[in-house]
């Protein structure tokens, strides 16, 4: 087992303060194959002040070097990528063909297309007789969750350093090992010291600590909602700057006339990557009522084809979860399902001999009242909804506390367009369209403040300044 005793702070390796080993399982094996101290309250301190010494030479570094640092870091991670994507699929459970592309390949990419935007803003516009400059905030916590580990911290670190802030990261103690990876990376690309600061332990300890420390001008954090509500408490009393990235409960609306058997089996393929594991994940299949047992029946017949298995085996689709406290949750929800009037329409429900495994499951007669239709499962959980008009169905969608991310598929791009525009998620999907990684990613309500990615990605680390300038000032040549 690898035993991990220190901390990224000021630009060096530090023997980690605190008094706990926190233990990362293999959710395959279920046994243990690392371990990470804890930091200390000191430790958090001392990598805020790290920061905050930083903040003034790396906020005045010209764009050019900071986009230089930024690509070394890249660099860096490129030639860990395997290692990478081997630990990620350990920590979290998915297969590893699609862990090597979609927990190490997207991200690490991300490094360099953040650089190409920042040199691509505009950090200077002219208002009338202002001068309006785009400035760093400051001193940023970015708290990552562990579901896509690397992908979330990219979100956060690589544009918060781009625009001049300085870091303190800490990711979840459940998948930590990436974090770790990256702070190898930082080091070899040499950002100067305190730039970049990382610090390891749980939320209610290191992470409430790093939220409330004076010296944090801004908190980005992924997580869950009930997480997020009380980090935003924490920050609104020294009037902290939040980013908030939260649950979802994402529908797939399907109209009449759209291609019946694309739409289930592109739904599934959305709620069940990761096992489910994806805050943005369709869970909500709803379908005009003449068309729901056809697409309950569809769905039962694909979702075999989602071999639970080894994430090391190539034939493997569907990994397991990442503990066992996440497969009971899952479990338990949709026993509750069962017992308030769904039905289960998948019937393999064959596990592997180890590993925390859930089966590709779909509940069919599942009604806007019941908890799994209205509460994030986190787990490999489709529900077919019936609607009986359009009006019902955007009703339905729009008709939980999240508000991330949906899908509408109709009998063509245009049809499916206006009903699109009337849904309260903040990236919809029409027809199949990919996931854009330069577009904001954020939702409504209780699904977080803020958005990540792209231009706008960069833009949510940076304060607008307003510089009002004599009018002769414009005149001189």
């Amino acid at each position: 087992m690898n035993k991990h005793q220190h901390l990224f702070i000021g630009g060096a390796w530090r023997a980690a303060g605190g008094t706990s080993e926190l233990p990362v399982t293999d959710c395959y094996t279920e046994q243990v194959f690392a371990s990470y101290r804890s930091a200390s309250r000191a430790d958090v301190d001392t990598a805020v002040r790290a920061a905050r010494a930083a903040f003034a030479g790396w906020s005045a570094t010209p764009l050019a070097a900071r986009i230089a640092a930024v690509r070394r870091v890249a660099a860096g991670l490129r030639d860990r990528a395997n290692t990478i994507a081997r630990v990620i699929s350990r920590e979290v459970g998915m297969p590893a063909k699609l862990s090597a592309r979609i927990q190490a390949g997207a991200p690490i990419a991300a490094w360099d297309q953040y650089a190409e935007l920042a040199a691509q803003l505009e950090w200077e516009t002219r208002i009338g007789h202002s001068l309006v400059q785009q400035v760093p905030v400051g001193v940023v916590a970015c708290i990552a969750p562990w579901n896509y580990p690397l992908h979330q911290v990219t979100a956060k670190v690589a544009p918060a350093l781009l625009s001049g802030c300085t870091v303190v990261l800490k990711p979840s103690e459940l998948a930590p090992s990436s974090a770790f990876l990256l702070a190898e990376a930082v080091e070899e690309a040499g950002l100067p010291p305190g730039v970049f600061n990382l610090v390891h332990g749980t939320g209610p300890d290191v992470g409430e600590a790093l939220v409330t420390h004076p010296h944090v001008d801004m908190v980005s954090f992924t997580g869950s909602t009930r997480a997020g509500q009380r980090i935003a408490a924490f920050a609104g009393q020294d009037i902290k700057r939040v980013a908030l990235e939260l649950g979802g409960k994402s529908a797939a609306v399907v109209l009449p006339g759209a291609d019946l058997a694309a739409a289930v089996k592109a739904t599934l393929g959305s709620c069940f990557l990761n096992s489910g594991q994806t805050c943005s994940a369709a869970t909500r299949l709803l379908v005009p009522r003449e068309s729901a047992q056809e697409a309950a029946d569809l769905a039962a017949e694909l979702a075999p084809a989602w071999a639970m298995g080894d994430p090391a085996d190539p034939a493997t689709r569907l990994g397991p979860l990442v503990s066992q406290a996440q497969r009971d949750k899952v479990c338990s929800m949709v026993h509750a399902a069962l017992a308030a009037g769904a039905e289960l329409v998948t019937r393999d429900r064959t596990l592997p001999a180890t590993g925390f495994f859930f089966p590709p499951t779909v509940l069919d007669h599942v009604t806007p009242e019941m908890v799994i239709a209205r509460e994030e499962v986190f787990g490999p959980v489709l529900v077919v909804m019936a609607y009986d008009s359009v009006e019902e169905a955007i009703a339905i969608a729009n008709g939980t506390e999240y508000g991330l991310a949906a899908t509408v598929w109709g009998p063509s791009p245009a049809a499916a367009l206006p009903v699109a525009r009337r849904l309260r998620a903040g990236q919809v999907d029409v027809n199949g369209a990919p996931f854009n990684p330069q577009a904001p990613f954020g939702g409504f309500r209780h699904s977080g403040l803020g958005r990540e990615n792209g231009r706008r990605g960069i833009e949510e680390f940076l304060e607008p300044v307003s510089l009002q300038l004599p009018a002769a000032y414009f005149d001189t040549p």
